[in-house]
């Protein structure tokens, strides 16, 4: 494994900001991480997936791990269920074709997410009603302060929102995940939109379901290729009851979902939609003109443009309607 010094971070990570990297490996096995942790033990260290989720506004002055291992192998298998092992560099969406070509149900309605494997239990990756903890059963990752390897159970991951032990606690670098996915399917309604791309469609198939998923997704979100972007960039609300009365009342037709325990999920897009901010643009930033829950990257390579336009945002939907957006993006 080579360690390469000074590398430039833009390539890495989806909006396409700049910063270097004093040290950057791509470990392709799990002795390798082990060894690249262990032999850095003095240096901050940075987990880096598919950059999707985060972007850069200062060079790092560290060592950027980003896992390369991308073996599938069956670890449990009857007439009802399979469980497969899945290397942390492996594409996300890659895994997903894969699985549904096979007839293994649980991952479909997560096509096309940009993601790799070892980043999906970090955030908790969900769409269209359906979230990656429900299939995860266990995640192997190495403790970046001591090289030992853990693994957790999936209640040991302690998934939530967006949220995961990784999340909270980012000292970990996962090299695998293991999935139990059912090797029956039978289409169950969960997501008005996709309902509605299936429509007409009696018994969809899990094919017709991924296919449904990525027409969904790509009509909706910009290619990142194209305009830099890392999805969506903020998390949707909970409130409380009192929160969510208080909204009401400046917004009567606010969406509003109980998620039980006395919290209430809002849309973020709906609130960003509502503060003026669609479509709109400041220098080289701006919210994507479909949904404005994607800030977008017209052209600048300084993150901190992007932190800039988020904030005003933040401050514009707290002062009209008195809720805190929270970046789902990570910014470094």
């Amino acid at each position: 494994m080579i360690i390469k010094h000074n590398v430039q971070l833009k390539p890495y990570n989806s909006f396409r900001t700049k910063a270097l990297a004093k040290l950057f490996c791509e470990p392709a096995t799990l002795d390798e991480l082990i060894e690249v942790i262990r032999t850095h033990p003095h240096e901050e260290k940075l987990l880096l997936g598919g950059g999707f989720n985060l972007f850069f506004t200062k060079d790092f002055d560290g060592l950027v791990i980003k896992p390369a291992m991308e073996m599938v192998e069956t670890v449990f298998e009857d007439e009802q269920q399979v469980e497969i092992e899945v290397g942390a560099g492996m594409e996300w969406d890659a895994l997903v074709e894969h699985c549904v070509g096979r007839g293994y149900a649980g991952l479909e309605n997560l096509s096309l997410i940009p993601s790799t494997v070892g980043a999906c239990p970090v955030q908790n990756i969900g769409a269209y009603g359906a979230e990656v903890s429900e299939v995860i059963t266990r995640v192997k990752a190495v403790n970046l302060k001591s090289g030992e390897v853990e693994v957790f159970s999936n209640e040991e991951c302690r998934f939530g929102y967006r949220e995961s032990l990784f999340k909270r606690h980012p000292h970990y670098a996962i090299a695998s995940v293991t999935f139990r996915l059912s090797k029956s399917f039978t289409y169950r309604e969960k997501y008005t939109d996709l309902n509605r791309e299936l429509e007409g469609i009696p018994n969809p198939t899990l094919t017709q379901v991924r296919e449904a998923v990525i027409r969904t997704r790509t009509r909706k979100l910009p290619d990142y290729h194209v305009l830099p972007n890392a999805g969506s960039f903020f998390k949707n609300p909970l409130l409380t009851r009192e929160e969510k009365e208080e909204l009401q009342k400046i917004l009567p037709d606010a969406p509003i979902y109980n998620t039980g325990g006395g919290r209430f999920k809002t849309s973020a897009a709906y609130l960003i939609d509502k503060a003026g901010f669609k479509g709109q643009r400041r220098g080289q930033v701006g919210t994507y003109e479909r949904h404005s829950l994607v800030v977008v990257n017209h052209g600048t390579e300084e993150g901190r443009e992007i932190v800039s336009f988020a904030r005003e945002i933040q401050q514009e939907v707290k002062k009209r309607f008195g809720v805190t957006l929270e970046p789902e993006v990570q910014i470094f």
